[in-house]
């Protein structure tokens, strides 16, 4: 494809050198760029990409994108733009031949609940039949193909370039989970996209964000772009306090799906166990009994969100039924370690005061004995969330043990001090602290009782942890296996 082909749709600042050349790919690391290449000068929260022309026009770069004045270098295409994050979804969407056009893409936002709600998404479609992608925290999949992208939802070229794999692979539907990172900083800004999911909204990304408005605000962005299309629509949490908003943004072609406040599609006679949750869902005078592996109240507000998407997709009841009691679960969402133990251990990605008191709530309605939270925050994150998480594990919890999550830059020690100031909120609190987490694990799972459950709550499906710009291996799960057994030893012993 030439570079004038690609810049249909952007009214360039300026242009230095021949645009009819024919550009072979696009990146924006300069580490990545390959002869024939366009390079995109993305300026970043860590570094600028007008800083690496050099690098990429060595590495074979033929044309640069830049949203800044800087030196021509003579035999390379030069086009300035008024913003390089706004132009690379459009260029990237022209290189891939807007393939978001020629199938149906779900995007799903909220603070909690992305993940699974996608997943729950993707089992109904299959069901019936229908191909499905989907990209999201855990990975893009398509078929047998996985990529792990780093982000909950990628830069704009590779979304593109992923929907184009989809197509070619044959998919009819995408779904995706849309960070409201994403939409602040323009990734999905060329997604045709067909429905819009909203899960709830609590506090996180404050560090980005600011404040809860500026939050909103970002979310909203995705239903502002269904409102008008007739074929277009929305789901939206009636339940959530800040669904008045979502719903007038959405506009007439909205569902909404609740629990206690009316809704179009609602739940009722619910019940919750540690084998699962059933509950009667009902839709426009008719009801179907609905069962399912998931543990929780926020389990099935999540298949909630995902019947009310399938109904509105004319998917037929039972199908809808089927398929969401055939799902097991999703990696790292109240995800049981069972080795064989007379307690129960449990690990989830919950890392935000909602995501916590979900799980925690639940821990509470079905543990036999104690509940013993394990759990820490990451750093170079939303400071004022911390001792709003200490405060609800001191209230929810019998025993607390403070560890390290993802520390960054910061010292662990630090940020534990701000959660134990929520502990000490509590009189009754009963806590360890124990920076280390491999040896926080062991001490929860060794403190375990018959009929305790132990909650290792923050990283979930992650198999690192970031330390001082290091990725370290861990993997709660693993970990707590191993010490499960270890610990099963020492009592046969």
């Amino acid at each position: 494809m030439t570079l004038h082909d690609l810049l249909q749709g952007i009214e360039p600042v300026r242009i230095t050198g021949d645009i009819s050349l024919e550009i072979t790919g696009i990146h924006y690391d300069s580490r990545k760029i390959e002869p024939g290449f366009l390079f995109v000068c993305i300026s970043g929260l860590k570094t600028d990409g007008h800083l690496y022309i050099k690098e990429a026009v060595k590495n074979g770069a033929a044309a640069v994108i830049t949203e800044k004045e800087v030196p021509i270098i003579e035999g390379i295409a030069f086009v300035q733009v008024s913003d390089s994050r706004q132009a690379m979804p459009v260029i990237a969407a022209n290189f891939f031949k807007h393939p978001s056009k020629e199938l149906r893409v779900i995007g799903v936002t909220g603070t909690n609940g992305k993940t699974t709600v996608t997943h729950l998404i993707k089992a109904i479609l299959e069901a019936r039949g229908e191909k499905t992608a989907i990209i999201g925290t855990l990975y893009a999949k398509v078929g047998d193909q996985q990529k792990e992208f780093g982000h909950t939802t990628p830069e704009s070229l590779e979304i593109q370039e992923f929907i184009r794999l989809s197509l070619d692979e044959g998919s009819r539907y995408v779904v995706m989970e849309v960070s409201s990172h994403a939409l602040e900083l323009h990734r999905v800004d060329s997604v045709d996209f067909d429905a819009a999911v909203f899960t709830n909204l609590t506090q996180d990304h404050l560090d980005y964000h600011l404040d809860m408005e500026s939050y909103k605000n970002a979310k909203l962005k995705l239903f502002t772009r269904m409102k008008g299309y007739e074929k277009k629509f929305s789901i939206i949490n009636a339940d959530d306090k800040w669904a008045e908003f979502f719903i007038a943004e959405a506009g007439e072609n909205c569902i909404t799906y609740g629990i206690h406040n009316s809704a179009d599609v609602q739940a009722y006679n619910i019940k919750t166990s540690l084998k699962g949750s059933s509950f009667t869902v009902k839709y426009r005078g008719s009801s179907w009994q609905v069962k399912i592996k998931l543990m929780g109240m926020f389990s099935i507000y999540n298949a909630l969100s995902a019947i009310a998407f399938a109904l509105r997709e004319q998917i037929p009841p039972d199908i809808i039924v089927n398929a969401l009691g055939k799902v097991s679960g999703v990696p790292g969402r109240f995800e049981t370690i069972d080795c064989g133990q007379n307690f129960t251990v449990v690990v989830d990605y919950a890392h935000t005061p909602d995501g916590l008191e979900n799980i925690l709530t639940t821990g509470k309605e079905i543990v036999e004995n104690r509940l013993i939270t394990v759990f820490g925050c990451g750093g170079d994150r939303d400071r004022t969330k911390r001792p709003l998480m200490g405060e609800i594990a001191a209230r929810l919890s019998d025993f607390c043990v403070v560890t390290s999550d993802n520390p960054r830059s910061e010292e662990p020690e630090a940020i534990i001090a701000e959660i134990v100031q929520g502990l000490e909120k509590v009189d009754t609190c009963r806590y360890a602290i124990i920076p280390d987490r491999r040896e926080a694990l062991r001490h929860a799972i060794f403190l375990a009782r018959k009929g305790d459950l132990v909650i290792i709550a923050g990283k979930g499906h992650e198999t690192y942890q970031l330390v001082k710009g290091k990725v370290l291996d861990f993997d709660d799960r693993k970990i707590a296996a191993q010490f499960i057994k270890e610990k099963i030893g020492t009592d046969e012993a």
